[in-house]
């Protein structure tokens, strides 16, 4: 009901207690008096909570941002995500995946999200970032977000130190048990669909209660090879490079230095003798390690985890590359760099660049 409505109401309630007196009449305008005050606080309410709407962190488009989401994110948004991916149980993984031909592991969140009208961003890295923390796996409840292997993997937590997630290649959408500590754990709500959404579906999601899908944002790495800059280009993986080089003794900006080399930071690169990805290994290389090449987070930790094993063997950055470009045989079939121009010419570009950007 409208406030005019509601006044209008109030005079024709004002006329019947015209008609009364005594105590019957003093009982009625007390009525009056509360309903009055009842419809004024309504419509003060409503001017406040525009107005607050619009106020809220900047005005305009910025406060609808940050507040027009709240109808997407009752208390309950974690369980419905979970219900609407258990649909997916089975499903083939595929990476790159966001459609139920196939999934990668954010691809399956994302898309269930889009079936309870939230909208997420594409990967597990920006996933990592929305809702707010749970402090640990003690306190976290069905539906919350679980973040693994340094931001490269996302699940749904289904309680009892489990969630559903759409593992890796060869695999389908399981429920499996959480099996190490997770990086972080987010708990959706009004800040995830708000940081999720930009101002657009935000916007659109307040006036309308509806949240159209907008995949023109996404960065996909086979967007990657178009960047105008080396650092454009490796923007995406940054935090991939620094975590993976701290998580297995590397020094800072080798990884950086080995992708530019091997790939120029390009997802889908391809070489003549058929090593694949932004790391490019060879198929035998990336069976062996358990990843698939093509999936550029999983391949920098890889290649993080290849080089520090040769570092630890062979005690020196050059030898590591050296291993990296010929093969760990061949580094010690020669007692050193191999004597091939290709592995030779490798090491000092990848030398040079790390000292360039030390």
């Amino acid at each position: 009901m409208s406030v005019a409505e509601i006044q209008a109401r109030i005079s024709d309630i004002e006329a019947r207690i015209a008609q009364f007196s005594g105590t019957v009449a003093a009982q009625a305008t007390k009525t009056t008096a509360s309903v009055s005050s009842v419809a004024s606080k309504a419509s003060s309410s409503v001017s406040s909570d525009f107005a607050d709407l619009l106020s809220t962190s900047g005005s305009g488009a910025s406060g609808i941002v940050n507040r027009g989401l709240r109808t997407l994110s009752s208390g309950d948004t974690g369980e419905k995500l979970l219900a609407a991916a258990k649909q997916y149980t089975g499903t083939a993984y595929k990476w790159g995946g966001t459609t139920p031909s196939g999934f990668d592991c954010s691809g399956l969140i994302q898309y269930a999200a889009q079936q309870i009208g939230v909208h997420l961003p594409r990967t597990a890295a920006q996933q990592a970032t929305v809702g707010t923390e749970v402090p640990s796996l003690a306190e976290a409840k069905p539906g919350d977000l679980v973040v693994l292997e340094n931001g490269h993997h996302i699940g749904i937590y289904v309680g009892d130190g489990k969630m559903l997630h759409a593992p890796k290649t060869g695999d389908v959408v399981k429920i499996s048990k959480v099996w190490e500590t997770p990086m972080t754990i987010r708990r959706l709500g009004t800040s995830a669909a708000t940081t999720a959404a930009g101002v657009g579906v935000a916007a659109a999601t307040l006036l309308s209660g509806v949240a159209t899908p907008d995949t023109s944002s996404y960065v996909r790495p086979a967007s990657l090879s178009s960047a105008s800059s080396t650092t454009s280009k490796s923007a995406p993986y940054e935090a991939a490079f620094t975590a993976a080089e701290a998580k297995y003794g590397l020094p800072s900006g080798l990884l950086k230095a080995v992708a530019k080399q091997e790939s120029g930071f390009n997802a889908n690169a391809r070489s003549g003798a058929g090593a694949t990805g932004l790391m490019q290994f060879m198929p035998a290389t990336a069976k062996s390690l358990g990843i698939d090449p093509k999936d550029p987070f999983a391949s920098i930790d890889a290649a993080g985890k290849y080089l520090g094993q040769n570092l630890t063997k062979f005690g020196s950055v050059s030898l590591a590359l050296a291993a990296y470009n010929a093969g760990p045989g061949n580094v010690s079939k020669y007692g050193g760099i191999p004597p091939f121009t290709e592995t030779q010419n490798y090491v000092k570009k990848i030398t040079a660049d790390l000292g360039s950007a030390a």
